[in-house]
């Protein structure tokens, strides 16, 4: 059995909107109704009132009771009074109620029906009343000469006259009742057209459901969302986009221009046009983003994509230093051959002693550097990456030298101080290092690694030609390079390692002219050893 599928919520409005509107109406209608029968008989007691007063204090009124036959000349006066002022009967009378004026002459001179009392004690007064016309609303009230009442005036409207006009007023309100209905369901009408299409003919369940999924894949995917809305302000942001970006809940409203993100990124954040897969850093982080403007008649919006490329872009590094590893041994097996090749020479040329001082000095050269590394940094992983580096700085005519006070026993470093954020701080000074020193006359770089003040140092000295005081500030930016187009990253990832690790990078002359970096991160107050306190880069200059 096929069950039938549950409106949609705009017809669910529609349909709630138009019983609230009918209910305004009916309500205002007949609000509108007891009050206008209310107004109607409280104007129609004020109007038989004036007319009753403005009669008995005429002048010709009380000069015609005076004269013999009364009614002569009253009657003609009251008719014209009638008509000109819309009431349906005035009588005029004498104090023992005995009619002088009537509509219907047949009835004059014959007794009043109504009371009379308070008017004969001189009090003005209105009662709804049954006469020779039916129902009616009047007024009865004495007609003084000097202190004497002489006569007696009632000044009436008929219920029904009433009725009809309480009639007429409820026709036109009921129009207009009418009206306000019809152009209140029709906007109601045009509103709910409008949600329907932006509600894509979905009922509140459906809209909920769509919500919850809605909410559960924003938290479900690793990578970061954000979409902007016209304003370029941040509409929606998921956990990813949080953590990537290094915002909290406090950004989802503010412009995206006052969240303090690098220029770049901001700049390819607010673009109109769309991006694909640009990488880009911020403070701790290198992210790829991509941006596709939402666009229905007019830019609503962007949303935007971004995916961690950090891990990449390390292991990226890291495969770089590997190969140059690979490069630098392969160079040494190929000197190495040379060189067994030279000691077999001469020993078959019977010169055993030149051999034998040949070979001793080539190994006394490579196990005097060996020895310096291993003895003094105990950190297998910065021991390994010092001697893979010299390798690969002979290689390319650079000497790589430990300073004298360097020192980092096994165990210091906290497990808070991941391995390879430190080959990515060590391994691109020096390959910075080896750049801007190869090529120069006594090329040579200084290293220094050494534990004080509860603080790692690394220190790295070139004699190239050094930086120009202008540039300092902008080394670290990504794409700064004076090696040409490509380049330009490794110190920025100095830096970005760096600050996850809450640590210092500076940037000074060496004393050789070349470039000196210093880097300090924090122990996280892991105890130092004494023998580790020197006076770090300023001994080894």
């Amino acid at each position: 059995m096929h069950l039938p599928r549950p409106r949609s919520l705009a017809a669910q409005l529609f349909a709630m909107q138009v019983v609230l509107v009918a209910a305004v109406v009916a309500g205002c209608a007949l609000f509108a109704f007891v009050t206008g029968r209310a107004h109607t008989d409280e104007t129609a007691r004020k109007q038989v009132l004036a007319t009753a007063h403005a009669l008995a204090d005429s002048p010709s009124v009380r000069e015609a009771i005076r004269t013999p036959d009364p009614s002569a000349a009253l009657q003609p006066y009251a008719e014209r009074v009638r008509l000109d002022t819309g009431i349906d009967f005035i009588t005029i009378m004498n104090p023992e109620g005995i009619r002088w004026t009537h509509p219907d002459p047949a009835q004059i001179g014959m007794p009043f029906l109504g009371r009379t009392a308070p008017a004969l004690r001189g009090e003005t007064f209105t009662e709804t009343y049954t006469g020779t016309l039916g129902p009616s609303v009047r007024a009865v009230t004495p007609v003084r000469d000097g202190d004497r009442i002489t006569g007696l005036v009632s000044v009436g409207i008929t219920v029904d006259r009433i009725s009809s006009e309480v009639t007429e007023q409820v026709r036109v309100l009921a129009l207009a009742a009418g009206a306000a209905l019809a152009l209140g369901g029709l906007g109601t009408y045009v509103i709910n057209a409008r949600l329907r299409r932006h509600t894509h003919g979905m009922n509140a369940a459906e809209l909920s459901r769509m919500h919850d999924y809605h909410e559960a894949a924003l938290h479900a995917v690793s990578e970061g969302l954000l979409m902007l809305d016209g304003g370029r302000r941040i509409a929606l942001m998921n956990d990813g986009g949080r953590e990537l970006l290094g915002l909290d809940d406090s950004a989802v409203g503010r412009p995206i221009a006052e969240l303090g993100l690098p220029v770049p990124l901001t700049g390819a954040l607010l673009a109109s046009e769309p991006r694909v897969d640009e990488v880009h850093m911020t403070a701790d982080r290198i992210v790829v983003v991509n941006t596709r403007p939402v666009v229905g008649g007019e830019q609503r919006g962007t949303v935007v994509t971004l995916r961690d490329h950090t891990e990449l872009q390390a292991l990226s590094g890291e495969l770089d230093s590997e190969r140059g590893f690979t490069q630098a041994l392969r160079s040494q097996a190929h000197e190495a051959a040379n060189r067994l090749h030279t000691v077999v020479s001469l020993i078959e040329l019977g010169r055993v002693e030149q051999a034998v001082e040949f070979a001793t000095a080539e190994l006394e050269l490579a196990q005097a550097l060996t020895d310096r590394v291993v003895g003094a940094v105990g950190e297998p992983v910065l021991a390994a990456l010092l001697l893979g580096k010299a390798a690969q700085a002979n290689e390319r005519g650079v000497e790589l030298e430990l300073a004298e006070d360097s020192r980092i026993d096994d165990g210091v470093l906290p497990s808070t101080l991941p391995a390879r954020d430190l080959v990515t701080i060590l391994g691109n000074l020096i390959d910075n290092a080896m750049d801007a020193a190869q090529g120069g006359e006594g090329a040579r770089i200084t290293v220094t690694a050494l534990v004080e003040d509860g603080e790692l140092l690394l220190g790295v000295r070139d004699t190239g030609a050094g930086v120009a005081p202008g540039d300092m500030d902008e080394v670290f930016r990504r794409g700064w390079s004076t090696r040409g187009p490509g380049r330009g990253l490794g110190l920025a990832l100095v830096r970005q390692a760096v600050h996850r690790a809450n640590g210092t990078v500076k940037l000074a002359e060496g004393p050789e002219g070349g470039a000196e970096f210093t880097v300090r991160l924090p122990l996280a107050g892991r105890p130092v050893p004494a023998r580790t306190a020197h006076d770090g880069l300023e001994a080894a200059r």
